[in-house]
């Protein structure tokens, strides 16, 4: 703890209307960070996240590892005295975060003009698939949706098979980070002006931003280098990609001259490296086949993957086995840098979720958070926040305007 605060963003408060990952990672990330969150839950039901796998004693993992250290404030904003709750707490939070579809949190009455009207300093973000504009804005869409969209899928796979898009939210938790950045700068430009603004994050945009060669290689070309899909090689380096080992398989990023001469003498064929069919990158890949089957032959050769890697690591080429996310979750190094993270939760107990990813020497330690049970904290933001009494509060319960339960 620095001069008494928590951590950076200690003090800043965010009333956080989001849901599954995107929107809820801008959110997770600012928590873990020190930033007060009241996560509005739209009654009866809450994130629909709660009722995602794996569930025990009707606890969700998927959203205890999305909502740590937020607040719960459960409340129908279809009524009248629901939405008197969220415009009067408007003026009290610096931010808002939204990843509804667009034109959903205008309807409830919270577009930027009404929010801005009341508190001029807000900053406002809406996190969605394909932005506040343009002619896919309003279609629903998930993370492969805006991937697909973005020419990223199209990548993927062998060239003339089917495309394999990777099965974890990497759209989804890399917008929520754009999102995140977005938000942070705009607290230090309304630090520097006093003025809040809105941010239009866009999964879609977030993914194109992915892309480090065939943009700028089609355009500056005028079309004549077009994108290949290589499968488990690097379209435009060699060798540089997934090789087939003794047991499993082994990214081999040896494409660097120096890189290649060494990987030529662990091979025990040193005249490889001044071969002319090998002797630079663009020579390797009109060869990719040959230097495929010369490293892979020598890879089988091993006694085990472990040893190759080894080896690999040995003369300092960029190499890495390809882990499972069991055998991830229990390497040493993602273990002593908390990368795996053991978290206790109330519900689940003990349990293991993907660690804050930011560091700061200022703040080395990690907040100790827990993920709110549904309305869990209706009493004390209303009471803290708005000045409502024991009998208010109740009587919002009693007509079902405010929810809770033990999950």
């Amino acid at each position: 703890m620095l001069n008494g605060q928590r951590h950076v963003l200690d003090g800043y408060k965010v009333l956080d209307f989001t849901q599954f990952v995107a929107g809820p990672t801008v959110t997770k990330l600012m928590a873990e960070m020190g930033a007060e969150i009241i996560k509005v839950e739209i009654a009866p039901d809450g994130d629909r996240s709660r009722a995602m796998p794996f569930m025990k004693n009707e606890r969700s993992g998927y959203f205890v590892q999305q909502n740590r250290g937020k607040q719960s404030l459960c409340v129908d904003v279809r009524t009248e005295e629901g939405k008197r709750i969220v415009r009067d707490l408007i003026p009290k939070v610096d931010v808002l975060v939204e990843n509804f579809a667009p034109g959903v949190i205008a309807r409830m009455g919270f577009d930027y003009a009404t929010v801005r009207g009341l508190n001029p300093k807000i900053v406002m973000c809406s996190v969605s698939t394909f932005g506040q504009s343009g002619p896919l804005a309003n279609d629903p869409g998930y993370d492969f949706i805006g991937q697909a969209y973005a020419g990223v899928t199209s990548l993927s796979g062998e060239e003339g098979g089917a495309h394999f898009p990777p099965m974890l939210a990497i759209g989804d938790v890399s917008t929520g980070v754009h999102g995140l950045a977005a938000v942070a700068c705009a607290l230090l430009y309304r630090e520097r002006t006093g003025e809040g603004q809105y941010l239009d994050i866009s999964l879609v945009d977030a993914y194109f931003h992915y892309h480090d060669v065939w943009v700028q290689a089609l355009s500056a070309s005028a079309g004549a280098a077009k994108p290949v899909r290589t499968g488990l090689h690097y379209a435009i380096l060699c060798p540089a990609g997934m090789f087939k080992a003794r047991d499993g398989y082994l990214f081999i990023f040896a494409w660097l001259d120096h890189h290649w001469a060494k990987l030529c003498e662990l091979m025990g064929r040193p005249e490889l490296a001044a071969d002319p069919r090998f002797v630079d990158n663009p020579a390797r890949l009109k060869n990719r086949d040959e230097v495929v089957r010369i490293i892979e032959q020598w890879l089988q050769t091993l006694p085990s993957d472990e040893a190759a890697s080894e080896l690999l690591r040995g003369a300092r080429i960029p190499q890495a086995p390809v882990l499972s996310v069991e055998k991830a979750m229990r390497h040493p190094h993602l273990v002593e840098r908390e990368t795996v993270q053991t978290v206790h939760d109330r519900l689940l107990g003990e349990m293991q979720i993907p660690g804050f990813p930011l560091r700061f020497s200022s703040f080395p330690r990690r907040l100790d958070l827990q993920a709110p049970l549904l309305g869990e904290h209706n009493g004390r933001i209303l009471t803290d926040y708005l000045g409502y009494t024991p009998a208010q509060i109740a009587e919002l319960e009693r007509s079902g305007v405010l929810r809770s339960l033990p999950r």
